[in-house]
């Protein structure tokens, strides 16, 4: 099972919110009656044991998300912090990909200044079923809304923790023409050489998802390095072209 030790990064459960407490105080209270114990050892096994579920299915949680946001106002970023920290500080994973949704949706309310607590979200019970939401739609969002950030993917990539490093190569998955191609280039250069099965993955995936935009580019790239880039990052990488 992946660690589930919080990084000790001062952040603890985020900022005091009146908001936070009324959301966590309906969401524990709604999924646990909805969860099935049988369907949540299913799902355990289907994600490798990194965490403990309650059992409920997507569309049955994201109904019960809604019940318990009604009347809800809308949230600041601190807000938000408070919401997501305190949704992974709970063990089961249904809280998790709760907090995940709700900066999807509130992630333009969010400054720069929420990039560390994006990272914390991302190396807490880092999984691929929410590191990959949080680098395309919430890391993502933040350096496109502030292209400054970039050079802090520079530092990402280089990090020890893959999911780190994951997250960079990912967070320009929906950029499309405003992807910055020489940043995911050198991205993709820097972790080609190692051999974890999901830096790999993410590496061809990055490239198969800008090709959409730039074949020929991806197509080129690829041809020029192929001796350097895994044969998974090169099949996902030209799997469409």
């Amino acid at each position: 099972m992946t660690d589930i030790t919080p990084p000790d990064d001062g952040l603890a459960d985020g900022p005091r919110s009146a908001l936070a407490d009324t959301v966590l105080a309906r969401l524990t209270s709604v999924y646990p009656p909805a969860g099935n114990p049988f369907r949540a050892q299913e799902m355990v096994a289907y994600m490798k044991g990194v965490a403990p579920f309650l059992g409920v299915r997507t569309p049955e949680r994201r109904a019960l998300s809604r019940t318990v946001l009604d009347g809800v106002p809308v949230p600041d970023e601190d807000d938000c912090a408070a919401v997501a920290l305190r949704c992974f500080a709970l063990p089961e994973r249904e809280y998790h990909y709760f907090a995940v949704d709700y900066l999807r949706r509130h992630v333009r309310r969010c400054s720069s200044g929420f990039l560390p607590v994006a990272r914390r979200l991302v190396t807490t019970v880092p999984w691929w079923d929410t590191v990959d939401h949080l680098a395309a739609h919430v890391v993502g969002g933040l350096v496109a809304a502030d292209p400054a950030l970039g050079d802090r993917m520079d530092e990402w990539i280089e990090d020890e923790d893959p999911w780190v490093a994951r997250t960079a190569l990912l967070h320009q998955l929906r950029f499309k023409g405003a992807t910055d191609a020489d940043r995911l280039f050198a991205h993709c250069l820097r972790r080609a050489p190692d051999t974890d099965f999901f830096l790999r993955k993410a590496i061809g995936w990055a490239l198969r998802e800008y090709a959409k935009t730039a074949p020929d580019e991806v197509r080129a790239f690829v041809t020029a390095h192929t001796t350097r880039l895994a044969p998974l990052s090169t099949r996902e990488a030209l799997k469409n072209l």
